[in-house]
């Protein structure tokens, strides 16, 4: 497996003006990563996006960086004012920021949820036949570029593996299929290692996260814990140092032949590039024990 990192993980150091989004390439290469994937581009004022992902793309060849994956959000219930056909051309459009990164492959979300003031069953079962529809608009736009397009454990909604399953299935089409995050699983009180065995198969890109969990029982922790769906404490943590069961969901992506890129994000309260490195070094030595 190649290990890679999500600009993602560098995006406290982005935001505060330490370093820009383009500097990351340079940053991923001389940590020593295989490959670098970037989530949500920055453009710099001023700039166009297709322009600035160029110019990635040139600072990726330039350092010798390979770029694996381009990370974006979509909402096919609720994104676009809620015309499907706007959200489904706006996120082809993302499409082709991917090909303008030479990257093969591209996530987007599927939906956060039925938006406020829906009337009517909310229920996800009730929401599929939608987001079926985008998802595979999307994916056939996509394949005819060369680029794989996939739908993460993400955002509550569409994060359980069986959601996250039905879905791949209802697209039904070889050019859609799963980013699986690791650790995302927790949001929704699901066991990833669990998780991960059902989703493996389905498996175009990985992301390694990690988190610390603490019970929904408990006082709250204070600052920078979050709530999973059924009310349990997560917070962001270095790779290796959380409670996520790491070994076994790699272990269940080993099972079924996957070879592909585990790229880390890092979303702690650690100083970023310590968080970075420590994560890295023990991602590879979980990876070589397996």
């Amino acid at each position: 497996m190649k290990i890679g990192v999500s600009s993602y993980s560098f995006s406290r150091l982005v935001h505060e003006g330490v370093m820009r989004q383009v500097d990351v390439i340079s940053k991923a290469r001389e940590m020593g990563f295989d490959v670098l994937e970037f989530s949500t581009i920055a453009v710099p004022k001023g700039r166009a996006l297709a322009d600035f992902a160029a110019e990635l793309r040139q600072e990726a060849g330039r350092v010798g960086m390979p770029l694996v994956n381009y990370t974006i959000g979509a909402d096919f219930l609720g994104g676009s004012g809620g015309d499907l056909k706007a959200e489904i051309e706006r996120v082809r459009r993302e499409v082709d920021v991917a090909a303008i990164l030479g990257v093969p492959g591209m996530r987007h979300d599927a939906s956060g949820g039925f938006p406020a003031g829906h009337t009517g069953p909310k229920g996800f079962d009730d929401a599929l036949p939608r987001l079926i529809e985008g998802c595979r608009a999307v994916t056939e736009y996509a394949a005819a570029k060369g680029i794989r397009t996939m739908v993460e454990n993400h955002g509550y909604f569409c994060q359980d593996s069986d959601r996250v399953e039905k879905l791949i299935n209802g697209v039904g089409h070889a050019n859609f299929g799963a980013l699986i995050d690791l650790g995302n699983f927790v949001c929704v009180d699901e066991d990833p290692g669990l998780a991960v065995g059902r989703l493996a198969r389905y498996a175009f890109h990985a992301h390694a996260k990690d988190f610390h969990l603490k019970p929904g029982s408990a006082p709250h922790p204070g600052e920078g814990w979050n709530l999973s769906r059924g009310g349990n404490f997560w917070r962001g943590a270095i790779v290796g140092h959380g409670s996520v069961p790491l070994l076994q969901a790699l272990r269940a992506l080993k099972r079924t032949g996957y070879d592909g890129v585990l790229s880390i994000e890092f979303e702690g309260m650690e100083d970023v590039l310590q968080g970075i490195r420590i994560g890295q070094a023990n991602l590879r030595r979980l990876v070589g024990s397996i």
